[in-house]
């Protein structure tokens, strides 16, 4: 039991899941639930096809790094990058092949249908990183076409990265929800690809990714978003969430966690997080503001979401 829901005093819900954290080296150093059970990182894998695409010649500015890992709010500073980053490689939003949808911000949906918008490619929430995906094709001069493919050559050379990152062996195939190939990996290698992003031994790719994420958090989430938050209270930890309760951090220090929350309960993460982050010692008063969640009666705070991880002594 790792989360739980308090609505005026009362206990409404609970979130059970499972944890990890490693140290540099690889090794756990903590744990809840079954860490060596497979799931599918969903958009948690971001940072790792990143680094794969930059192995494979993606040449773009950090910003543009930034937006390439990101679940990004569709404002106006993500689309533009986005923009920026297709128009790098010589190709427009037409050759973007995501799956259609509204801005993941309220306000930048309700803006978008006033001017006669509606669902769309290039404000999908994953659209930077399949710019870079096509970006990175035109690199390796491969086809742009089909390049969704788990047999093409970009997504072919993204599993070996997964594999390599993570030390472990990759599971089922899946189809994301924007579209890309998705495969399964233990709790304990999502972390472990994590500490290789952050650690002092990190590839220069690597290196890349991480610096371009602590240096450009809003780009990789938005201002008031989650991830965006835990990365500006804690400088140097790089964070990324994904759909279905996934989450992967990395620490300034090479240590890294990784998080499923069971019934996919996005708003039981951060809280968790906040509360691993303290039993290892990284706490500050920014980090103290995501340590619960809001639960709103009647357009007021009534409750809030907490972490209620067992007793680690």
């Amino acid at each position: 039991m790792l989360a739980e829901v308090v609505r005026s005093g009362f206990v409404e819900s609970r979130h059970r899941g499972h944890l990890v954290v490693v140290e540099p080296d690889g090794g756990v150093c903590l744990s809840f639930g079954d860490p060596e059970q497979a799931f599918f990182p969903r958009s948690s894998n971001k940072p790792l096809q990143t680094v794969a695409m930059l192995e494979l010649g993606l040449d773009a500015s950090s910003d543009l790094l930034a937006v390439a890992c990101a679940s990004h709010a569709g404002l106006p500073m993500h689309v533009d990058a986005v923009r920026r980053l297709l128009a790098s490689a010589g190709l427009t939003e037409a050759d973007l092949d995501n799956t259609p949808d509204l801005p993941l911000d309220t306000e930048a949906a309700r803006s978008l249908l006033a001017a006669g918008g509606g669902l769309d490619r290039l404000h999908q929430n994953c659209s930077g990183n399949h710019a870079a995906m096509l970006a990175t094709c035109v690199a390796q001069s491969w086809p742009t076409a089909g390049y969704r493919d788990p047999a093409h050559p970009l997504q072919v050379a993204v599993r070996e990265t997964y594999k390599k990152l993570s030390r472990t062996t990759i599971g089922a195939a899946a189809v994301d929800g924007c579209g890309a190939p998705l495969y399964a990996m233990s709790l304990v290698g999502l972390a472990r690809a994590y500490s290789a992003l952050v650690s002092r031994a990190a590839t220069t790719s690597a290196q890349q990714v991480a610096a371009a994420m602590s240096a450009h958090p809003e780009l990789v989430d938005g201002p008031g978003r989650a991830a965006s938050g835990l990365m500006v209270a804690v400088p140097g930890l790089i964070a990324k969430g994904g759909a279905e309760g996934m989450y992967g951090v990395g620490l300034p220090d090479g240590r890294a966690l990784a998080l499923k929350i069971d019934d996919g309960a996005a708003r039981a993460c951060v809280p968790v997080i906040v509360a691993v982050l303290r039993e290892l010692g990284v706490s500050n008063a920014e980090l103290d503001r995501w340590a619960t969640g809001p639960v709103f009666g009647h357009g007021e705070v009534v409750g809030e979401v907490r972490a209620t991880l067992p007793a680690t002594r």
